[in-house]
């Protein structure tokens, strides 16, 4: 990470500022629709999960501070206890399983989502069952990558009221980040400190965005949003396991 060269510094500036507009735009996502272009740039998870997981505690508690009571705290909790356990085993899994299959998993799962935004596939649960079946399996690819997200949303998006639903999410996003880095941390995972210094600026530009869109993309631009997101990622994600 310390001897990147020109373009790799400009194309990872430029994609934080597109995961800073993504996580507070939507609320979510930030990583999920970031993490596979940073792998473009070098393609080590553990490079870029303590520095995506930084910005995220840091933007999220700018964003909820003010909104503290705007939180469903009952539903929250209750997801929190099925989540636990799931994450930590993928936290496991990301220390543990050879780098190239982590990456491999980040851009399978990332093309599966893709995928649902392109065609506009919807993922549905409709039962306490499928409830915990979408929630452990987004615990884990977030214990793996950050990435699980768009499962867990959906389940969140049947519970929680959608005045409270981003908020009750950076929540939930805080605590999970907190315990996966304190993970890293205790394992001596190099979290890149200096390069916070130039990178956060940068999220911070796309997460001011973020919130100037997030109201009209919640008002109904965000599905046409996504399906062209979904398309590009598409194109990206088999590329890339193809090379």
């Amino acid at each position: 990470m310390d001897d990147l060269q020109s373009w790799q510094y400009i194309a990872t500036g430029l994609i934080f500022v597109w995961t800073g507009f993504v996580r507070s735009g939507l609320g979510f996502g930030g990583a999920a629709l970031g993490l596979p272009l940073l792998l473009l740039v070098i393609d080590d998870a553990l490079i870029w999960l303590p520095l995506i997981g930084i910005h995220l505690l840091f933007f999220s508690s700018i964003t909820v501070s003010s909104r503290i009571h705007h939180i469903d705290w009952a539903y929250l909790k209750k997801a929190l206890l099925i989540m636990m356990i799931p994450m930590l085993v993928g936290v496991f899994g990301l220390l543990t399983l050879p780098p190239a299959w982590v990456v491999a998993f980040i851009y399978l799962t990332t093309l599966f989502y893709a995928s649902c935004y392109l065609f506009k596939w919807q993922i549905r649960s409709n039962n306490r069952w499928a409830d915990h079946l979408l929630l452990i399996s987004g615990a884990y690819a977030a214990g793996v990558s950050l990435i699980g997200a768009p499962l867990i949303v959906a389940v969140f998006t049947h519970h929680v009221v959608k005045e409270m639903l981003r908020n009750t999410l950076f929540v939930m996003w805080f605590i999970l980040v907190v315990i996966k880095l304190s993970v890293l941390w205790s394992v001596d995972v190099n979290f890149w400190w200096f390069h916070h210094l130039w990178l956060l600026p940068c999220a911070a530009l796309g997460h001011v965005v973020g919130l100037k869109m997030h109201d009209r993309l919640m008002a109904g631009d965000a599905e046409s949003f996504k399906q062209v997101i979904g398309g590009v990622l598409v194109v990206i994600c088999i590329v890339a396991l193809l090379v």
